[in-house]
């Protein structure tokens, strides 16, 4: 390859590939923008370097996770693209450094001829950290950078020094970093590129800033002489009118191009500035002598300052810009109640201001607004049934009524908008069975709704729900193999979420089957990629809920070997990132179920030590989150697990002090809905204190909602309560099962150890 092509412009050549980490795909996103956005200071265009003739631009940048998701031969375009790049960049951390695809790429393009036109970015981790006694966990570089080809096209033992550029803070920082990438690929010094783009950017300062003082000043003028020569003489009008469309003109500008521009050289002062200016502006005009249209783009500018700020994280004020919005929405809808549109974007308006509630922790005005914006998307797509884009967004409307709703513990009300969401979904799948979206938002609908029929105790309607949520999605997987983020994940959670429900009904054997199936489809996507933290997590979760479930089955070594995989896996998360509270409580959950395993070893002292640092997790968070259900449970489950220690040891006090405890934390839990494993644990904490009085509602109740756990009901018999097995209700579970076409198998075709089994779960996202 000749070196003039490389920076020439052609049409069938990238100026880089971008090779990155799946995990790292931020960075990537970043540098893929910053260098195709990136313009080459005039005063170099055209000059000949060694590299070739510098562009004006450096686009087209190849990243394979954009230009190839629809491919159907990964390797061979990847390779395709390789040979048509004239450089190679590389996003350099300890998650590519221990990625197979990111070394086979440099391998590759080494194998081209091209090493000299290798550059790297460092992001995290340091440099040949493996040379470092301890520390090779760090390193940042794959194997193919730190060394160089032999003669046959493999690696050999001789040491490379790559070209890197280092993004961290303390290093050259982002700015920096682009500058040096940027030079390395134009073949130009970056002390020169760098005192080119100091000049140009002290020229751009300066003329934005001006700009947009002048463009305020205009701004204000014309508003103002606006608003008096409105007020003037009949003949006066239309000047006003054409000057009052100048400013607004004006103002559009400042809330885009210019808003873009001030983005580009970091002055959000000057930004927030415009904005505010804007918003002044529009809460200075009448609305009841203007235009619909010129409503309308009023409309749309206050919505786009409300999104400025809650991007920035200013919800106080997003919350003011959005509703002004709605207020000349509301304004437009009132000037004609009949228009459907108008209906619809006032509807719309409601659902920002629904969030900001929502992220603000005011679950009631959320609620309200939602259900409003719900109610008036339902008479838009009763007027316009055909529009699927209105249905799509009634939907949505619908669905975050629901959870709200389910989150403030009103479960009853939030099951009708999942199910009219459900609804939706059916008939848009029956009008256009090709669209792929629709099938898996109606899984999720069912997920919704399997969930909220667990939280309210009906088990056989969640294993209905889930069951069609887990055919759904295998439908979608089989039909999109190559689907690992999509499909393909979607059904792992859901054949874990079916899993553990079945558990809860006793049908330990079948809950084991499809826990097995979800994690060794966990364990497939980590081997796929291993820096994915979000499948890893999967892996550990799920590795944790097969232990548990073979530990009731008797198989102790079993349990034992997924437990520590559990354990070492979310382990790890938890190290790389402390603050990661729902990891953490995945950790407590982990060494919660390690102390019932030794338990059942009757190893009193280890269940105590684990059941400990489960504790003390437990209670830090619940600490922070005192109305968190899920960390009540948590929190009641190591103390029940702490006085049967403490009993072990045969201190009777302390045993009951425990159990007192665990009673009292879950005690607020069962006030709402009948979640059986809140109500479970109640019942245990009352079993164990000798209450069996007060327990026997409770124990009845579960029985007669189907929950069967060995543990559970081994307690119950110990404490002499007659606890029947519920034959209609494992009838109507069959039926649901047969429904669903389950065939009898053995576990060992799944997962290779285990005895058979069918499926249950409660899982992940909204289920966790």
């Amino acid at each position: 390859m000749g070196q003039q092509r490389s920076i020439a412009a052609s049409t069938d050549r990238y100026r880089a590939f971008l090779s990155y980490s799946h995990a790292d795909r931020g960075w990537a996103s970043w540098l893929h923008k910053a260098l195709e956005t990136y313009r080459v200071p005039s005063r170099l265009v055209g000059a000949q370097t060694l590299a070739g003739v510098i562009p004006r631009r450096l686009s087209p940048i190849f990243r394979d996770r954009e230009e190839l998701a629809s491919a159907a031969d990964l390797g061979a375009k990847v390779n395709e693209a390789l040979e048509r790049s004239d450089n190679l960049i590389v996003v350099c951390s300890p998650r590519s450094a221990a990625s197979r695809w990111v070394n086979e790429e440099v391998l590759a393009f080494k194998r081209l001829g091209r090493e000299a036109r290798i550059f790297c970015l460092i992001v995290d981790g340091e440099p040949n950290a493996t040379d470092l006694p301890g520390r090779a966990a760090e390193e940042c570089f794959a194997p193919a950078l730190r060394f160089q080809l032999a003669a046959d096209g493999a690696l050999s033992e001789r040491r490379a020094e790559p070209i890197a550029a280092d993004a961290r803070p303390d290093k050259d920082g982002k700015a920096n970093a682009t500058l040096k990438l940027v030079a390395g690929v134009l073949g130009v010094g970056f002390d020169t590129l760098k005192q080119r783009e100091q000049h140009r950017r002290m020229r751009r300062m300066a003329a934005i800033t001006t700009l947009a003082l002048a463009v305020t000043l205009v701004t204000t003028a014309l508003a103002i002489d606006a608003l008096i020569e409105r007020h003037a003489a009949v003949v006066a009008q239309q000047a006003a009118l054409r000057r009052q469309r100048q400013a607004e003109h004006l103002v559009r500008f400042m809330l885009g191009d210019l808003n873009d521009k001030l983005a580009l050289v970091g002055r959000l002062d000057i930004m927030q500035a415009v904005d505010d200016k804007a918003m002044a502006y529009f809460k200075s005009l009448p609305t009841a002598d203007v235009t619909d249209q010129t409503l309308a783009q009023r409309v749309k500018a206050l919505q786009e300052i409300g999104t400025v700020r809650e991007n920035q994280g200013q919800l106080a004020s997003a919350l003011q810009s959005y509703r002004a919005a709605a207020g000349l929405a509301g304004e437009l809808l009132r000037r004609d109640p009949t228009d459907v549109m108008r209906e619809a974007r006032y509807a719309t308006s409601l659902t920002w201001i629904g969030r900001v509630h929502w992220y603000q922790g005011n679950l009631g005005k959320a609620a309200r607004d939602f259900r409003t914006a719900a109610r008036l998307l339902g008479k838009a797509v009763a007027a316009r049934p055909g529009d699927t884009k209105l249905t799509e967004e009634l939907s949505a409307a619908q669905v975050n009524t629901g959870r709200v709703l389910e989150a403030h513990g009103d479960f009853t009300a939030a099951e009708p908008y999942y199910r009219a969401a459900r609804d939706n979904f059916r008939r848009l799948i029956a009008r256009n069975p090709t669209n792929s979206r629709w099938p898996l938002q109606l899984a999720y609908a069912y997920d919704d709704l399997g969930k909220l029929a667990l939280e309210e105790g009906d088990l056989v309607r969640a294993i209905t729900d889930y069951r069609t949520d887990q055919r759904l999605k295998s439908a979608l997987a089989a039909r999109e193999p190559g689907n690992r983020a999509g499909a393909q994940e979607g059904l792992l959670v859901s054949n874990a979420i079916l899993g553990r429900t079945l558990g809860l009904c006793g049908e330990t054997r079948a809950a084991v089957h499809f826990t097995a199936m979800a994690v060794a489809s966990a364990r497939k996507l980590v081997a796929f990629d291993k820096t994915e933290k979000y499948w890893v997590d999967f892996l550990g979760f799920y590795s944790q809920q097969l232990g548990a479930l073979l530990r009731q089955l008797g198989h102790i070594h079993e349990a034992e070997t997924d437990d520590g995989e559990a354990a070492r896996l979310v382990s790890g998360l938890v190290a790389r990132n402390p603050t990661n509270t729902f990891w953490q409580q995945q950790l407590a959950q982990i060494r919660l179920e390690s102390a019932r395993l030794q338990l059942a070893r009757n190893d009193a002292t280890a269940a105590q030590a684990a059941a400990l640092e489960a504790q003390a997790t437990a209670s830090r968070l619940l600490s922070k989150s005192p109305g968190d259900r899920s960390l009540m449970l948590l929190a009641a489950q190591t103390d029940l697990i702490l006085g049967q220690t403490a009993a072990a040891h045969g201190d009777r006090a302390a045993a009951g002090r425990y159990w007192a405890r665990a009673r009292d934390t879950i005690l607020p839990a069962t006030r709402s809905g009948a979640d059986p494993n809140v109500l479970a644990v109640y019942a245990e904490a009352l079993l164990r204190l000798d209450a069996v009085g007060a327990a026997r509602p409770i124990v009845t109740r579960l029985n007669e909602m189907g929950y069967r756990t060995r543990n559970f009901v081994a307690l119950v018999n110990r404490k002499r309560l007659h606890y029947p097995v519920n034959v209609e209700f494992l009838r109507r579970i069959m039926r649901v099962m047969r429904g669903g076409k389950v065939t009898p198998q053995r576990t060992s075709d799944v997962a290779g150890r285990y005895p058979s089994p069918t499926r249950r779960a409660v899982g992940r996202g909204a289920n966790q």
